[in-house]
């Protein structure tokens, strides 16, 4: 009999791995707690943008016409404990208010809800990213809370999502982990993911603890390699240096590789920040917080180049921004996506708001998110609409509509031809021939 699947958790990550379950091959059954998600899943929709996301569930979801009626929703513990035989637990794990650590109540809630239905064997696969060594505690309370007892066994499978890519590193991963404790955990997610194994994926098989810390390893580790590069541009604007020269080199040793070599207002969204927090806060309860002291610092980096994107915005309107409208191009952490959590494109934009300028803002996809979070902030419905009469354009998203803009098209309608470019990604070469005085973080002023 084929395995019979549930995901708990229908926002970015439950949603995608419930779609991409499906397009496996699976019945599913995705749960969620909020009745207004449900409905709108049901229908075929989500509540966020990812591109590819929607097209999958529309192929899949039970009702819509030519679907595969492979996956259903529900807000019922019972209905999902007796579908299932593998309950995949995606619920999100913030950063706690006011602290680093991270808010373990999602997660906790889900496994107290589900193990008093679970009435005959089955697994139970988390996948949220959480501190080392919840899975061990987890496991004791799905044992003692499960009327099945032992029966039940927990794996731990964390997931390596990129927002833009989620559906191909869903469905074609680059590594798949999984921690277990047995022998059945590791034959029943073989099971689950025998596709992407049999395509090539790596399948590593590991204890709890170190399933648990790949994924706060991992993101520690490309922070770091931002922040590093974002410190070199801070010494090549002392030096007169180029960065992108630099990381162009260093990029070639194999050991280094080009990716994440791009210096910028840094890294932000749901995962990056919090996750090197949450770490940090978690070595320290193990008692070995002098080993992640590092990562402070490369928060501290990413943090400055906020701030000093701000700065050089001031300097370009001539040191105040009293009467000074500012564009902000970008609004979402990174593009291809709505997410604006903890954007660096926002948090400037907030903070020249707060200093007297007046932002607007503009962003394919974001303005919805945008505009719940920074209500004060002007929103526009085009890159030119938002650089009108502009004193100064910021660059903070690498949208691919940007790069193609026309400087001189948006000069036109520009109060002065100041941009800076907060990505590293416009041809510096084309704004300054259309008489733009143009600066990017980590290069020569000219």
């Amino acid at each position: 009999m084929a395995l019979r699947i549930t995901v708990i958790g229908t926002g970015y990550l439950g949603a995608t791995h419930a779609a991409a379950m499906a397009e496996l091959g699976f019945e599913v059954l995705g749960l969620d707690v909020v009745p207004e998600k449900i409905e709108t899943l049901a229908r075929g929709e989500v509540p966020m943008y990812e591109p590819g996301l929607e097209e999958l569930l529309r192929k899949h979801v039970a009702g819509i016409e030519g679907s595969t009626g492979r996956l259903r929703f529900t807000t019922s513990w019972e209905e999902v404990g007796e579908f299932g035989d593998v309950h995949f637990v995606c619920v999100n794990t913030p950063q706690k208010h006011g602290e680093y650590a991270c808010d373990m109540s999602y997660v906790d809630s889900a496994f107290a809800s589900l193990a008093p239905h679970l009435r005959r064997p089955a697994l139970v696969v988390g996948k949220s990213t959480v501190p080392v060594g919840s899975a061990a505690r987890l496991a004791k309370v799905l044992t003692e809370l499960a009327p099945a007892g032992k029966d039940v066994e927990l794996a731990w499978n964390p997931e390596f999502l990129r927002e833009g890519f989620a559906v191909q590193d869903t469905l074609h991963p680059d590594r798949i982990v999984v921690g277990v404790a047995g022998e059945r955990g590791e034959k029943l997610l073989r099971e689950v993911y025998a596709t992407p194994v049999g395509e090539g994926s790596p399948f590593v098989v590991a204890d709890y603890p170190t399933a648990e810390l790949v994924k706060t390893a991992a993101n520690s580790f490309l922070a770091t390699k931002i922040s590093f590069i974002n410190a070199m541009a801070e010494v090549c604007e002392a030096a007169d240096g180029d960065v992108v020269k630099l990381a162009e080199a260093i990029g070639h040793d194999d050991r280094i590789g080009k990716k994440f070599l791009r210096a910028g207002v840094g890294f932000g969204g749901g995962c990056l920040p919090k996750d090197i927090r949450a770490f940090m806060a978690r070595a320290g309860e193990l008692g070995a917080d002098e080993a992640l002291t590092f990562l402070r610092e490369v928060d501290s980096i990413n943090m400055r180049r906020r701030t000093h994107m701000v700065e050089l915005a001031r300097e370009a309107v001539g040191g105040g921004f009293l009467g000074r409208r500012v564009a902000v191009l970008g609004a979402t952490f990174k593009p291809d996506s709505d997410d604006v959590r903890d954007s660096p494109a926002l948090n400037v934009a907030g903070q020249i708001h707060l200093q007297g300028g007046q932002v607007t803002v503009h962003d394919p996809k974001g303005i919805a998110n945008a505009r719940r979070l920074f209500p004060t902030l002007a929103y526009a419905d085009t890159a030119l609409e938002a650089c009108r009469g502009a004193h100064v354009v910021l660059h903070l998203t690498e949208w691919g509509e940007y790069r193609q803009l026309d400087p001189a098209v948006v000069g036109a309608v520009v109060a002065d031809r100041h941009v800076i470019d907060g990505r590293n990604a416009l041809d510096a070469a084309a704004w300054r021939a259309a008489g733009w005085t143009f600066r990017a973080l980590g290069r020569p002023k000219a």
